[in-house]
């Protein structure tokens, strides 16, 4: 019982040693610190005169005129004409067999000649068509435009990013068969 007086007795003069003399030299040194710091503040530069300009350019069309959006409406009409016309004809004829199907769809398993003209053996559901010059493919409007030995070249009518309607070209490659 007597060792556990004697470590209870140099604990509490330990804490003891531990008091407000070392906080009374911190709390010195921080109010030193902080007398010896000066914060650099720039100051703020005068804001510049605004100075209006005149519209110079009043000869020229206005941009928020209605003369300026009659201009815009005119070439876009035109645009959507010249557009039209891609895909007008291609809305009125009877559409083939082949269309039904995507171009991925469509595997090209050869080529041959008839009659002197080219025609391309295409596989579509395990079913073979034979493909002439002038016939449609794919779901893009697609029309055969060449036929060679080993691939058949397309022209397709596709909308691009902005909805118009413009031309490509798809090709379909012969595939090698895998044993």
């Amino acid at each position: 019982m007597r060792t556990a007086t004697v470590i209870s007795l140099l604990a509490v003069v330990a804490l003891g040693g531990c008091g407000t003399s070392s906080e009374d030299e911190l709390r010195q040194w921080m109010a030193e610190q902080n007398a010896l710091t000066r914060p650099s503040v720039k100051p703020i530069s005068e804001p510049k005169q605004f100075k209006p300009e005149l519209y110079a350019l009043s000869s020229l069309v206005e941009p928020f005129s209605s003369q300026k959006l009659t201009q815009a409406l005119k070439r876009d009409s035109s645009q959507a004409v010249a557009n039209g016309a891609l895909v007008a004809p291609e809305l009125v004829r009877r559409k083939e067999a082949l269309e039904s199907f995507p171009l991925d769809a469509v595997t090209l398993v050869g080529s041959l000649t008839k009659e002197g003209q080219p025609v391309a053996l295409v596989k579509v559901d395990n079913l073979l068509y034979q493909v002439k010059l002038g016939n449609h493919l794919g779901q893009n409007y697609g029309r055969v435009m060449k036929i060679a030995e080993t691939e058949v070249s397309l022209r397709e009518i596709v909308q691009d990013a902005a909805g118009e309607w413009i031309e490509r070209t798809a090709t379909l490659q012969l595939q090698e068969r895998s044993k």
